[in-house]
């Protein structure tokens, strides 16, 4: 089955070609088979933050998947063109420039099963439930092409449905390389389709914990604000004036609270990209250690006012490296039994020592009274 390139979210149009002819080019880091007759459209506007970079390292940023190698051949062969003209791969890109990427489709190799270990929640028939470990990409990627949740699965399954995106065999949704908690994988075509329409109806309930910076003001509160790529950052997502981006909800509650510090579940109502992380860090408390949102890359001991503690063993190293992210429970229709089931994850073990190390020495002594929640941050 041919494969859809994993297509930028920037783009305005999109079409595509279809044929049989193929050939093969030398890749960076995976060998790839090109489609010049299957082609997808992109269409490009240069904002002032893009400008004075060279062509083919920017179309390469917007568009990971396509080597920068692949990049300059295809600039050369006349296939990304700048306001209707070709152009060269040194070209410095200018405010207002409109780019356009007739772009061959990539046909990218198959998923090698391996015997990675795998927490088990749930298994049946139709589908199973991981308690996914932070450092755990979900699927094979650009930059990431072995040892994921996804070549686990195979091993351990024998076999997963097969979709167009062959990359993504039995997977219905993701959550980040650096989060821990429960996916979801189905197990059969069946079961695919419909848990997959399920989160295309927004019907999945999903709920986060994180561990936060600062004291949130409200025990519960409704964020409700737009998201869109960063204009700067792609690989980075943003908050944007209302009306101007993709609409995004979340729901929080207040769990516990440290001085300093808070503990919270969050609720997704929509599922953009980073929502959480995001939206957190929209109101001024980032998830701790998130190195793209929040205030720091990592968490020490002495951050938390301590020098040495008996269950941190090396005081100078770490406590936590990755965003304070768990994917906790996650609720849908079981397409075998038509029954609603749910599916919980327990706190992974670094977020549990943060917590205990919060409790020993960050512990709130005077208790702030409720607030009401407000209706809208």
């Amino acid at each position: 089955m041919l494969s859809q390139a994993l297509g930028s979210q920037h783009f305005e149009k999109t079409t595509c070609l279809f044929s049989q002819r193929f050939s093969i080019i030398p890749a960076v880091t995976k060998p790839v088979r090109v489609d010049y007759d299957r082609i997808e459209r992109h269409e490009f506007e240069i904002y002032k933050e893009s400008i004075l970079q060279r062509l083919d390292i920017y179309i390469h940023k917007r568009m990971p998947e396509y080597s920068r190698t692949l990049v300059q051949k295809l600039i050369k062969d006349g296939k990304i063109t700048v306001n209707g003209r070709t152009s060269k791969p040194a070209y410095e890109i200018n405010l207002g420039d409109r780019i356009v990427c007739e772009l061959p489709r990539l046909i990218l190799p198959h998923v090698v099963a391996t015997d990675i270990p795998l927490e088990i929640v749930h298994e049946d028939d139709h589908l199973i439930a991981i308690n996914k470990p932070p450092q755990f990409v979900v699927h094979p990627a650009a930059g990431h092409w072995d040892d994921t949740l996804v070549n686990a699965l195979l091993h351990h399954c024998g076999v997963l449905p097969e979709t167009d995106e062959i990359y993504k065999p039995g997977i219905v949704h993701r959550i980040d390389k650096d989060t821990s908690g429960v996916i979801i994988a189905a197990k059969t075509l069946k079961a695919h389709g419909e848990i997959t329409k399920q989160f295309q109806d927004r019907v999945v309930q999903k709920s986060y914990r994180a561990i936060v910076e600062g004291e949130v003001a409200f025990d519960e509160d409704i964020i409700d604000k737009d998201m869109d790529r960063h204009k700067k950052e792609f690989d980075k997502m943003a908050v944007v004036k209302k009306g101007t981006g993709k609409n995004a909800v979340s729901f929080y509650r207040v769990i516990e609270r440290f001085n300093g510090f808070t503990f919270v579940e969050v609720a997704p109502k929509t599922g953009r990209t980073h929502q959480i992380r995001v939206h957190m860090a929209s109101i001024g408390h980032p998830c701790v250690s998130d190195s793209a949102y929040g205030k720091r890359d990592a968490l020490f001991l002495r951050d938390l006012g301590a020098t040495e503690d008996p269950l941190v063993p090396e005081p100078e190293q770490p406590i936590l490296m990755r965003q304070a992210l768990h994917a906790y429970r996650i609720s849908f229709t079981h397409p075998g039994t038509g029954m609603i089931v749910e599916y919980t994850a327990p706190v992974a073990k670094d977020l549990e020592l943060v917590l205990e190390l919060l409790r020993k020495y960050r512990p709130q002594l005077q208790p702030k009274g409720s607030k009401p929640a407000k209706k809208k941050s």
